[in-house]
């Protein structure tokens, strides 16, 4: 004869074991949590640089005007360039922005070169 017990083993009315399941769906939750932080964390700190223009002042010196976007109250660094016709770097600087109250600012910054620069940008920008 069966039992109330093999009948509800063989038709799957046992008690199910619900710890397995509520520890994985809360490391789930966490892990999309450290994620997502991650992302608004790294989007919080981000720069952008903007190009305006330059000028050749001289065949030894160029000046770089360019727009930094992004963070307000820290301070910004940004690495300057200035290429040649084939657009090797004849020189570079890095600029030390100071915290300022507006999201976005101009700047000019005078570069030094080896040799005629034909160009000069920004190369990178990023928090201090």
């Amino acid at each position: 004869m069966t039992t109330a017990q093999q009948l509800d083993e063989r038709y799957g009315r046992t008690r199910r074991r619900r710890w397995p399941w509520i520890a994985g769906i809360l490391a789930a939750a966490a892990l999309v949590g450290v994620l997502g932080w991650s992302v608004v964390s790294t989007q919080m700190n981000s720069v952008d640089a903007d190009d305006l223009g330059f000028d050749l002042i001289d065949e030894h010196s160029v000046e770089v005007r360019f727009q930094v976007t992004g963070v307000q109250g820290k301070d910004v660094g940004c690495v300057v360039e200035a290429l040649d016709e084939e657009f090797g770097v004849v020189g570079w600087k890095v600029i030390e922005i100071p915290a300022g109250d507006s999201h976005s600012q101009t700047y000019s910054a005078t570069v030094p070169t080896v040799g005629e620069a034909t160009t000069g940008l920004v190369k990178a920008c990023w928090v201090a």
